[in-house]
């Protein structure tokens, strides 16, 4: 079951990164922008608030299995694997200037008049034309560069636009104990074989989570490599509310 998991997982990630090209736009942090100044909601404003609505529930699962940034940087880690311990704070740093300029922009033209999901798009793809084209290689470079220099996973640890929304929605979500996804750990099964810790891609320290009882953490993004690949079946997935 865990194998066939991954192999779907690691499929949907190739078909993601596949599409990059043609759906780069529903992503990019500018374009919201410049929706904002002519009134619009864009394409990619919407996708942002889908994302944070989802957090409530299932946390960062849209970076482990849907992102199209994520197949490329799993393969890079290949190249560096070396694992990210700090350095977090700096994509919210840059969330909130830039979650500033949009509040500012809005309120300085009096809100939105329109919405357009297909805002700037050629019949709703991205790269249309050499310009979008060179810009989509601008956005690749700031996956690829930090994966191959930093470390594996460096633009989810610290340029992501999209992780607050959902690190924020997960959060909230716990707060109101709502049912959600969650891993839960049986620190009694664990033979401390470091299998966990390996694995992650966010160079989370599983092992010593795992003595908690629960996988609980914001960089988290609900890959499910620590649950397929415990072979004494120390951590599971699990739902339902917060325990009062």
């Amino acid at each position: 079951m865990g194998a066939r998991r991954q192999k779907i997982r690691s499929g949907l990630l190739t078909v993601m990164f596949c599409l990059f090209p043609a759906v780069y736009y529903y992503l990019s942090p500018y374009l919201i922008i410049d929706g904002t100044i002519h009134g619009v909601v864009t394409g990619s404003g919407l996708l942002f608030v889908c994302q944070f609505v989802s957090a409530l529930f299932v946390g960062r699962l849209y970076c482990g299995w849907v992102c199209p940034a994520a197949g490329v940087q799993d393969a890079l880690a290949r190249s560096n694997d070396r694992r990210i311990l700090r350095g977090n704070a700096v994509k919210w740093v840059i969330w909130i200037l830039w979650l500033v300029a949009i509040v500012a922009v809005a309120v300085s033209r009096k809100g939105y008049a329109t919405v357009d999901p297909l805002y700037k798009t050629y019949y709703g793809l991205s790269v249309s034309d050499i310009g979008s084209f060179i810009t989509y290689l601008m956005v690749l470079s700031l996956v690829v560069i930090p994966s191959l220099v930093v470390g594996k996973r460096s633009f989810c640890h610290h340029l992501c636009w999209m992780a607050p929304f959902m690190i924020l929605g997960e959060k909230i979500g716990t707060a109101l104990r709502l049912p959600r996804l969650t891993l839960k750990a049986d620190p009694r099964a664990c033979v401390r074989c470091h299998a966990c810790t390996r694995n992650c891609p966010m160079s989370l320290d599983v092992e010593s989570l795992v003595q908690s009882g629960a996988i609980a953490n914001a960089e988290c993004i609900k890959c499910l490599l620590c649950v397929d690949g415990c072979a004494s079946h120390a951590i599971r997935t699990g739902g339902g509310k917060k325990p009062q």
